[in-house]
């Protein structure tokens, strides 16, 4: 089985890029961020002719997640992440998908820091710990995939120094990924990679992706039973570089036959 995970910076505009991109590899189940769309003009139709059923939680102009499933519909088990039922934001979506628990994400960028919405994005990392540690106690496999808009260590961005006081690089964001990860999730491309160099976003200006000057911001987690199925773990970095692009790569993981 084949997961990944693409901001695809959005979904109607950067359309023909996904299609693309799906029919080149094939991804059993796909989590899509930033569709910037309402629900009404997902682009459900050409998704299916490509071979998909959906699940998705539009807002106009900005955020959105969508899960899909290839030759299958994703059953929606959440269209939101629970704490705060005054959070309209459509930054979380659920589905259950060949018996795995999927969770797409899109976590607030945070920036300008300090500030209400650095506050905001900690907040949500709260919710978001609290709901990944239930996950974990139902003991049934689970991905938590998406963009975390988190840079976890300084071998996730191609000049550290420069990052130290924004919300994708500030202490208390890796502080608040890495409580995640310790409640016994896996980073299935750390695991993999342990050492190696790797981005997954890379800025449109400055010539970014020509420098190779990114930062990986997109990650699967993996819950135990997930991550004993791990079998290989990249990046189509490729893709950043087509016509009309997204600024993210799609990011993903192969798993075992459970």
């Amino acid at each position: 089985m084949k997961l990944a995970t693409y901001n695809v910076n959005g979904v109607n505009g950067r359309l023909d890029v996904l299609l693309r991109w799906l029919d080149e590899a094939s991804p059993d189940v796909v989590c899509l961020q930033e569709l910037k769309t309402p629900d009404a003009r997902f682009p459900l139709k050409e998704i299916e002719k490509a071979g998909y059923g959906a699940v998705w939680q539009g807002q106009k102009s900005w955020n959105g997640v969508a899960i899909l499933g290839r030759g299958r519909k994703p059953i929606l088990t959440r269209r939101s992440l629970p704490g705060d039922p005054d959070d309209l934001h459509s930054r979380y979506i659920e589905a259950a998908v060949e018996g795995m628990v999927i969770g797409c994400l899109y976590l607030p960028n945070g920036n300008p820091s300090p500030g209400p919405k650095f506050d905001y994005k900690l907040e949500w990392f709260e919710r978001l710990a609290r709901h990944a540690a239930e996950l974990l106690a139902l003991d049934v496999p689970v991905v938590l995939a998406g963009d975390y808009n988190v840079i976890p260590t300084a071998l996730d961005v191609y000049k550290p120094e420069r990052w130290a006081e924004d919300a994708l690089f500030r202490t208390e964001v890796r502080d608040a990924y890495k409580q995640i990860v310790d409640q016994g999730w896996t980073d299935a491309i750390r695991r993999l990679n342990p050492d190696a160099r790797i981005y997954t976003f890379w800025d449109y200006v400055r010539n970014a992706y020509g420098r190779d000057a990114g930062l990986r911001l997109d990650h699967l987690l993996l819950s135990p039973s997930v991550a004993g199925r791990l079998r290989s773990a990249g990046v189509d970095r490729h893709v950043r570089g087509w016509q009309h692009t997204s600024d993210h790569a799609p990011v993903w993981v192969e798993l075992s036959d459970d």
